[in-house]
């Protein structure tokens, strides 16, 4: 398999102008961001998610209520959930051989880089429109000494500069909300291999409900995104020649980590918006595993 070859370079040496105004103003929103819940959590280990948790929370693991170290003790433990969803996402790759390339794509700060390199042995490039976040994936990846095989780049997720056919894998990690859907699974279709696997983990608003729900609307405004429906996904994956292989309502699995960030100092003012559309059932989060045919 033809791979990309990643050389160690500097992040600003070519940012491509972002294709629209939206996308100037997801650039700036993202360069300005520095919420404590994605840095404090980061410190746990050095793995810096931009994403949500999944899994049941170990109370043991919290302490008493009472312990000065409780903070600390839930912080740990959202971060441990967060790692579980780039876990599951990643298990959902199947079999990626060493010599492979794999594109995250909205890669943010890069942990699920960092995660899926750990894993396979293989090389992996991020894009994403926010150069400080590329710069912070690329000097953590120096720091870790595998800057030779993870890279982050700044540019348009729906113009990659990966070659036709060169990756055996791809994904979005929360971070298809801010494209349209089409333009993006063309993209993946493009850049995969005939076999290779796409895998997104993501909110979208449930069809079943009618429209988006009043929450939607607030999570849609306090991220600056446009929440697609889980119809819109299957439908643009369809006509852009992926076929999934998995559909996932990870519903229940988030909500713990939902109402236990919602207790900690980490709290950002979304968090009723979420658990909220999750009990009603106008907002699912699911994963599609696709495979490029």
């Amino acid at each position: 398999m033809t791979t990309v070859n990643i050389t160690p370079a500097s992040t600003a040496a070519s940012i491509p102008a972002p294709a629209t105004p939206y996308q100037g103003d997801i650039a700036r929103y993202w360069d300005g961001e520095a919420r404590p819940v994605n840095l404090r959590l980061g410190e746990v280990d050095g793995l810096y998610h931009h994403h949500y948790g999944i899994g049941e929370v170990d109370r043991a693991a919290l302490g008493d209520p009472a312990d000065p170290e409780r903070e600390r003790r839930v912080i740990a433990e959202l971060h441990r959930l967060e790692s579980a969803q780039a876990d599951l996402l990643l298990d959902h790759l199947g079999d990626i051989p060493r010599d492979a390339t794999l594109l995250d794509a909205g890669c943010g700060r890069g942990g699920s880089m960092v995660m899926a390199h750990q894993r396979f042995g293989c090389r992996v490039e991020g894009v994403t429109l926010s150069a400080k976040q590329a710069d912070f994936g690329n000097r953590r990846a120096r720091e870790l000494g595998i800057d030779t095989s993870v890279r982050s780049r700044v540019c348009n997720m729906l113009a990659t500069p990966v070659g036709t056919g060169e990756v055996a894998g791809s994904w979005n990690n929360e971070s298809s909300m801010y494209v349209d859907l089409h333009d993006l699974f063309a993209e993946h279709s493009r850049v995969l291999a005939v076999g290779g696997r796409y895998v997104t983990i993501t909110g979208c608003w449930n069809p079943i409900y009618g429209q988006p729900s009043k929450w939607v609307s607030q999570i849609n405004a306090h991220f600056e995104c446009n929440i697609h429906s889980r119809r819109e996904y299957l439908r643009a994956m369809a006509d852009n020649r992926l076929v999934p292989r998995a559909v996932i309502d990870l519903t229940p699995d988030t909500l713990p980590y939902w109402e236990l960030r919602a207790t900690s100092s980490l709290v950002t003012g979304i968090e009723e918006a979420f658990i909220s559309s999750y009990r009603d059932g106008s907002f699912q989060y699911v994963l599609i595993a696709a495979d490029r045919v």
